[in-house]
């Protein structure tokens, strides 16, 4: 449970309707799996003790004592087991008969869910057997002990009590107001639903949607059962679905008409961080459910689940351009909106031939045409100084001609050398003044031409760079609308790539994949044999890597332990253990030094679910020490 992740486990068990004997062994051979592999939570089909299908059957009191007999048989399964198991089985009370998820743990039936609605519709009459359960939880007596019985249960860890496990059964989820929400607004991080739901033309892909949906309106997680092969095919089929869904995303389904056990790791700690930060999940003050403990051994946990590398970039490539072309339009609306309401006649754009400044480019031009508005009016700066070489300053001026901007070349060498004389530094010493006094000059250059033209400078600097500091103060950090604010490096290089790929300007196709193919670099250093000297990831680190940090620490929360962690795990082979921690270090160190530097930023259009603006979504002192942080990652090397 480290880091709070806790695997869990669907199962679909081969049964024979109405042999309740051969399908107690089978759920008992499920949760013995399901323990060899450490998984802490199981959920099985609904009514699989004695099959879904069984109908009638379920009026005859052998079968409901059968029942009852298994739950008890499957309950001392479970001791000295550390898990907890949630099975489907009728169960009479009272002189009704009741649809239950009876909960097992430790060799005890710890309580049984009811379920709510029961459909009686189509191809279903639960009603002609079953009872609703009551409106509101209370106990009965199983045998010789008392067990909270009816709706809503909540399973409560209790060594951590932020992992508490709900069930609902079947019908439950898809009505209107399904038991599920209340048990989240009470704490509730884990649903179950113990189901059984045909298979028909379509259902699979509503059925997945509604678990993924279910999942990311509770922001909690949800793990599905469903029956499958075995139970009777007179007039339906069963597929055994099972679908494992966290917060929207589903992070495993079974596949259909194999019955089989499905296992993902839920990240408890991930829940709680989002249900903290959504201030429209309003946690309810007034706890009216019964909440009962259960125990499980708390361990690290062997993640099976997979982070993506680029999380800011979509894996699959159709949906890659969707977003591309989505978040071209959101940064050229945001500037469209500015240029207009600023009555700007021009556009100043710095132009070097890297990554950022060609997005703003395109980024600009974009907002031009919607505007209608002639793209000569863009007035983009090439400032060749120390650092620039050939092929920048070429890429540079060649994609302006291409968007139809106007070039304007501005050398800032003689400028930058009069300023280092006025201020006593040596021009042979290549220290942070050197480097900032050029950024700083071209910065200059760029907001007194837009004066001269009433224009407004377009920002070109990534929230990468502002992430780790990597901008120079009332430099390149400084403009009049920043595009790209809220892109990270990574996603900068696919929505460049996406600008080639779509382009039907073979030259302009050409120049693009260029830029892709050039280092990242701020040019400030005198090239090396007509190359380029400074190559920021030599400096700073790889932006993969400090991409796949700041969406962790920022997005989610976690812990530095717990970034490295996943970092380990899904660069593995690619950096090795120092290395990751290496750049860890550096990137909580910088993210906490240079918070000053994001106080103090331009306006510039959100794109995604992680931003940087002191106005929005990060409002941190730019005195915050980070010793917290430091100190974690220190114990970890």
């Amino acid at each position: 449970m480290e880091h709070g992740f806790v695997k869990v486990a669907a199962a679909t068990p081969d049964i024979r309707v109405a042999d309740v004997e051969f399908n107690t062994e089978m759920i008992c051979s499920a949760i013995g799996e399901a323990c060899d592999k450490n998984a802490r939570i199981i959920v099985f089909p609904e009514l699989c003790v004695t099959g879904y299908t069984c109908g009638d059957l379920f009026t005859q009191d052998a079968l409901l004592k059968a029942a009852r007999i298994a739950l008890d048989k499957i309950a001392a399964f479970t001791k000295g087991k550390d898990i907890l198991a949630f099975v489907g089985a009728p169960l009479g009370v009272g002189g009704k008969l009741y649809n239950v998820a009876a909960a097992l743990n430790d060799g005890e039936v710890i309580g049984l869910t009811t379920k709510t609605f029961l459909p009686n519709y189509g191809e279903f009459y639960e009603m002609r057997q079953f009872t609703p359960g009551p409106d509101k939880a209370g106990y009965i007596l199983f045998g010789d002990r008392k067990v909270p019985f009816g709706p809503q249960l909540l399973f409560q860890d209790d060594q951590m009590e932020d992992l508490t496990v709900s069930a609902e059964i079947c019908e439950d989820v898809w009505s209107p107001v399904p038991p599920s929400i209340r048990a989240a607004l009470e704490g509730a991080t884990v649903i179950v639903n113990c189901s059984a739901s045909d298979e028909t033309i379509g259902k699979e892909t509503y059925r997945r949607e509604l678990i993924a949906g279910q999942s990311a309106r509770l922001i909690a997680g949800y793990v599905y059962a469903n029956a499958g092969e075995g139970e009777s095919t007179t007039d339906v089929v069963f597929g055994g679905h099972n679908i494992i869904a966290e917060n929207g995303a589903v992070l495993k389904q079974a596949r259909r008409y194999r019955n089989e056990i499905i296992y993902s790791e839920l990240d408890i700690r991930r829940i709680v961080s989002e249900r903290r930060k959504n201030t429209t999940f309003k946690a309810s003050a007034e706890q009216t459910l019964i909440r009962v403990p259960f125990h499980i051994r708390h361990e690290t946990t062997e993640l099976t689940r997979t982070f993506p590398k680029k999380p800011f970039v979509p894996s699959d490539e159709g949906e890659r351009a969707r977003r591309c072309e989505e978040i071209l339009t959101i940064q050229a609306m945001g500037l469209k909106k500015r240029l207009a309401h600023t009555n700007a006649r021009t556009a100043v754009v710095g132009i070097s031939g890297g990554l950022d400044s060609t997005l703003a480019l395109l980024v600009t031009a974009k907002a031009f045409d919607m505007l209608g508005r002639d793209k000569k009016d863009i007035i983009a700066v090439t400032m060749p100084c120390f650092g620039t070489t050939d092929r920048t300053y070429r890429n540079a001026c060649e994609m302006t001609k291409k968007t139809g901007a106007t070039l304007k070349e501005v050398p800032i060498a003689e400028a930058v050398n009069i300023h280092f004389r006025d201020i006593g530094q040596d021009p042979g010493e290549h220290d942070v003044t050197y480097e900032n006094s050029q950024a700083r000059e071209r910065t200059q250059v760029l907001m007194d031409i837009a004066n001269r033209t009433g224009g407004m400078v377009i920002g070109t600097g990534d929230m990468s760079e502002l992430a780790l500091g990597w901008a120079t103060y009332n430099g390149d950090h400084m403009s009049m609308y920043g595009v790209n604010a809220s892109v990270p490096k990574t996603l900068v290089r696919h929505l460049v790539k996406y600008a080639a790929d779509e382009t039907m300007d073979n030259e302009l196709k050409k120049v693009l994949y260029d830029v892709l193919d050039t280092p990242v670099s701020p040019e400030l250093l005198p090239p090396k044999d007509g190359d380029i000297a400074q190559r920021t990831e030599d400096l700073v680190g790889p932006y993969e890597l400090h991409d796949f940090f700041l969406y962790y620490m920022l997005r989610f929360g976690y812990e530095p332990a717990k970034i490295f962690r996943l970092a380990e795990l899904t660069f593995q082979g690619e950096y090795d253990r120092e290395t990751i921690l290496k750049w860890l270090k550096t990137f909580c160190r910088r993210f906490f030094s240079q918070q000053f530097k994001r106080s103090c930023l331009p306006d510039g259009p959100k794109i995604g679910t992680v931003a940087l603006s002191p106005r929005g979504d990060w409002r941190m002192p730019s005195d915050a020490c980070a010793a917290v942080w430091m100190k974690e990652l220190d114990e970890i090397g």
